[in-house]
């Protein structure tokens, strides 16, 4: 070769090898076959790369990676995956038919809860931005969505982790011999004892937890003070979430292999243990007895909708958030699949564990109740009210069984017609007990804990269970907290541990609320009012724009270009008709109930020792409405500035932003009713790219086109992106 030939190869290498430094920040730097990757790129490249880097700045931005698949599932996992999984599944399927409840679940998990979930997805992974930059990129005017998604988020966050300060506060309490809510405390008045008034007309775990652990007001009016205890463990909540998200996925990444994984390790132990218990198969087929009538109730069905869509975490932004550090030749389809059912089963998992425990404790409680109205007989058979051939022959008083005291029951029942309301007998069923199933802090903090004390080494499974508790909290945290900083970092170019430190200290501050004695009160109308119908609103507004707005068939057609093969029709179908619709029906019937029911709460009443039903007062009723309306707030904003361009740039356009150089740029007009597709249907320069800018993806005009397979492994969604370019001879340099 020439000298001078020579010269001109060393200075096209240069530009060359700048080009493959561009392109490799954005994928795996240990994939060996992607490095060896031969570029070809001529001098107008160049050009391009220099209009996207800022002036003065030498660094480029590159996005955080998940370290492997596994990591990525598990963070999904861990955040569709959450304390409603266990404390709100088993109670619905309890309440709805038992076992048929399963039905109309995996039918509405197979019309609403996977489709939507494989939706965002594949939005986050395609376009790798958070909600915010997300929704903007599709819909402009719909731009909204995404920081609405934000509020919800925060919403959540401020009252979920009070729920894991709670479990804290009992995770630390259970390292004792016996239990501090094994007995009734003893009240000393000079020379005589008794049980605490309060205690004795509920429960020891009932007293323990309204009144050593909340130290609950009478009313939400009465604040009552900080709860010091509830406050520390707040801050501790808050701490481990902040130092398990300062760094985002690179410091939470590793941390989910535990959160994710040991509550399955707990929920196996328990079932194991509780299944070598007595009673604990009554209360399995007590669960899992069908009742068939119940099933065609139409409240069944809402009720499982809405369990569907809060279980898999839609509408809050953490999908889309983890997704967004994916490759984009991951198959999400698959992901979508296996984390949707994974959930699934985990929900039956749980379902075993409690009813199996709750038979346990329902069978002791049967075994008490036959032992009182057992002597009850004998002191009335003693004074003669009863006669003693009322009695079987078989039956022995000191050894009766449950079988023998129902047969008794039934004889005295059928005799003393008349007058059996006044022998004050209980029936003393289990199915009785099995009944009066809890859901949410009423199974977690009573029931549950209940059981426990009658455990042997009952101190051992109380931390066990308790942090288990912690752990799903976390991990759903973890995605709740990533669907604030991760669209607000895209968009506004925050610091990210700045913007986490900060999120995390504002969200402490106002959390005290919940710690005070009527803080339950506050979590009750966070939880009701907050998140129910302006998720649901924020993913009708989703489907449509992705459906309707973009398109179902260019989304379709971008599907395939980033997965390698083409979604299944159903998906066509799910998303531009069936989910719309579906979606729509359980927003109008969460609505109906929510105007049917006057907003209230139930609030302890300290003298009986029950809880009882208190409407909000007026300024609650505002606060009610208030959070419903700052959630949605952005949507209209958002709608209305861009529709009448209220707030224009340099260009005239709100909506022509591009991100680029870990910094945002301007880009030219795109006119709304192009037809192009979203991702590679049009020119690149003019498109406003997702991506941190990487001219070697681009196509301008009089530059050779690079053909690149952009999913070579999308099929199996195991493998990252590799270029496939042939070595370009020595003649073209």
């Amino acid at each position: 070769m020439p000298k001078n030939s020579k010269a001109i190869k060393r200075e096209l290498d240069d530009e060359v090898t700048e080009s493959v430094k561009d392109l490799l920040s954005n994928e795996d730097t240990g994939d060996d076959s992607f490095k060896k990757s031969s570029l070809t790129v001529n001098e107008d490249s160049q050009v391009e790369k220099d209009k996207d880097i800022e002036e003065g700045s030498d660094i480029e931005e590159e996005r955080p990676a998940w370290n492997s698949k596994a990591q990525y599932i598990l963070a999904q996992v861990g955040f569709s995956v959450g304390l409603g999984n266990v404390w709100r599944f088993p109670y619905l399927c309890q309440k709805n038919g038992g076992g048929a409840y399963l039905v109309p679940y995996l039918v509405l998990l197979l019309i609403i809860g996977i489709p939507l979930f494989f939706l965002e997805l594949s939005v986050g992974q395609r376009i790798r931005r958070g909600s915010i930059g997300v929704w903007n990129y599709i819909s402009p005017k719909l731009g909204g969505i995404g920081f609405a998604s934000c509020i919800v988020c925060f919403f959540v966050a401020l009252y979920y982790n009070v729920i894991i300060s709670w479990s804290l506060f009992y995770f630390s309490q259970s390292f004792q011999h016996p239990l501090p809510w094994d007995q009734c405390p003893l009240v000393k008045n000079g020379t005589t004892t008794y049980l605490q008034p309060e205690c004795d007309k509920s429960s020891p775990t009932t007293y323990y937890w309204y009144r050593k652990a909340l130290n609950i007001s009478d009313s939400i009016s009465e604040g009552g003070g900080l709860n010091w205890r509830m406050a520390l463990c707040l801050l501790s909540a808050w701490f481990m979430v902040c130092l398990a998200m300062i760094k985002g996925i690179q410091s939470s990444g590793k941390i989910m292999y535990f959160s994710s994984l040991f509550p399955y390790v707990v929920l196996i132990c328990f079932l194991v243990r509780g299944l070598l218990l007595k009673g604990s198969w009554d209360g399995i087929r007590h669960m899992f007895t069908p009742k068939l009538e119940i099933m065609l109730e139409p409240k069944v069905w809402r009720e499982a909708a809405t369990q569907v869509f809060f279980a898999l975490g839609l509408g809050f932004g953490g999908v889309i958030a983890f997704s967004s550090y994916n490759k984009r030749d991951n198959n999400c389809h698959f992901d979508a699949v296996l984390v949707s059912f994974i959930n699934f089963f985990t929900s039956v998992l749980a379902t075993l564990v409690v009813f199996a425990v709750l038979g346990f404790k329902a069978n002791i409680l049967n075994e008490k109740c036959v032992a009182v109205n057992s002597e009850k007989i004998l002191g009335m058979l003693n004074t003669g009210i009863l006669s003693h051939d009322l009695v079987p022959h078989h039956i022995h008083f000191p050894s009766i069984t449950a079988a023998d005291y129902h047969q008794m029951y039934v004889i005295i029942k059928g005799v003393k017609e008349e007058d059996f309301t006044a022998l004050n007998l209980e029936p003393c069923q289990i199915e009785d007990e099995l009944n009066k199933a809890e859901q949410g802090t009423g199974l977690a903090f009573i029931a549950f804990t209940e059981a426990m004390t009658h455990f042997p080494a009952s101190p051992f499974w109380s931390v066990m269970f308790f942090l288990m508790l912690v752990n799903l909290g976390l991990g759903s945290m973890f995605g709740t907290i990533e669907g604030i900083i991760t669209p607000l970092v895209d968009t506004f170019k925050i610091r990210k541990e700045l913007l986490t430190v900060g999120c995390c200290v504002t969200a402490f501050g106002i959390g005290l609320i919940f710690v005070q004695r009527s803080g339950n009160y506050f979590v009750t109308m966070f939880d009701d009012y907050s998140a129910t119908l302006p998720l649901l609103i924020i993913v009708v507004l989703e489907n449509i724009a992705v459906a309707w707005i973009y398109g179902t068939d260019r989304f379709m057609d971008d599907l395939k270009d980033m997965l390698g093969f083409t979604p299944y029709k159903y998906y066509y179908f799910m998303w531009k008709f069936i989910s719309p619709l579906v979606l729509t029906a359980l927003l109008l019937a969460s609505a109906v109930q929510m105007g049917l029911n006057s907003p209230g709460y139930n609030a302890w009443n300290e003298e009986l020792a029950i809880e009882m039903p208190v409407r909000y007062p007026f300024w609650g009723l505002v606060v009610c409405f208030t959070l419903m309306i700052l959630a949605l707030l952005p949507v209209p904003v958002v709608l209305i500035i861009r529709f009448f361009n209220l707030i224009e740039d340099e260009d005239g356009s709100l909506s022509a932003v591009s991100y680029k150089r870990g910094r945002m740029i301007k880009e030219e007009n795109i006119l709304e009713g192009d037809d192009t597709s979203l991702f590679h249907g049009k020119i690149p320069s003019e498109l406003s790219s997702p991506n941190p800018g990487k001219n070697i993806y681009r196509k301008q005009s009089g530059s050779p086109i690079l053909d690149v397979d952009t999913a070579p492994n999308g099929r199996y969604g195991i493998g990252y992106l590799m270029a496939d370019i042939p070595d370009s001879p020595e003649s073209v340099l």
